[in-house]
């Protein structure tokens, strides 16, 4: 190849348009769910609870590929993978949803995609999200210099406890509820996860550690992560009403 051709290559590949990934980090074992087994396995409507979460991103023609993550000792897609060829499965979950989300963009990068490639990251347990909800992420964000996600403005009344009473109440104003997906760019998101470490609960928090602002967006209500045991009746009830 000569010098020329790599010049090109290299011009090429830094004006393409950036790729759209998603991430699906599902190696949780839904402690807090009270169910026998990981929550995102348990049936919704006749289906396992992530398969109603793939189905929104499958609808979505912008994303060029779906990642799930599960952790090494999962066997749930083996069975299921080979008849689904919009989402590949990586076994490489960790002990935290931050080290499953860091290992899975590297699984990325090895995929294909590029550090300059946006990412969507989704909480397998937010089965309700709808293709509408992640165009509307990918349409406020695509041109935005760091990224945002899924928001939902507080609409109750915020109280601090100090052993079991209120200590305080805080204003309510610029509260917000974050949601997912959320959506920035690979390389951005390995360097703020290798700098904030296993602490971060969610994405937006380790992109603010290095300095960034993400743009909240706003959610929708029903865009709820199912955690614990009344949520998977409400969750039933939404799925059902959608069929109707």
């Amino acid at each position: 190849m000569t010098e020329l051709t790599e010049l090109t290559d290299i011009t090429l590949a830094a004006t393409a348009t950036p790729r759209c990934w998603a991430l699906i980090p599902c190696a949780g074992t839904g402690s807090r769910a009270g169910a026998a087994g990981p929550k995102q396995y348990q049936l919704m409507v006749g289906q396992p609870m992530v398969t109603h979460t793939l189905a929104a991103f499958a609808e979505v023609a912008r994303i060029d590929q779906t990642l799930v993550v599960v952790s090494p000792q999962d066997t749930f897609f083996q069975s299921t993978q080979a008849q689904n060829a919009s989402f590949i499965v990586a076994a490489c979950g960790g002990s935290t949803r931050a080290e499953s989300v860091f290992n899975g963009l590297n699984v990325l990068l090895a995929e294909g995609a590029a550090a300059r490639d946006w990412v969507l990251v989704h909480d397998a347990a937010r089965c309700l999200i709808t293709s509408l909800q992640i165009n509307q992420l990918l349409d406020a964000c695509l041109d935005d210099d760091v990224g945002g996600l899924l928001a939902l403005p507080l609409p109750d009344t915020l109280k601090v406890a100090v052993t079991g009473r209120v200590g305080a109440t805080l204003p309510r104003a610029d509260k917000w509820l974050a949601q997912t997906p959320q959506m920035f760019r690979i390389g951005s998101l390995i360097e703020a996860l290798e700098l904030a470490g296993d602490a971060v609960t969610d994405e937006s928090s380790a992109i603010e550690a290095i300095g960034l602002s993400p743009k909240l967006v706003p959610g929708s209500a029903q865009n709820f992560k199912v955690t614990y045991p009344q949520d998977f009746e409400l969750a039933q009830a939404v799925l059902q009403s959608r069929q109707v």
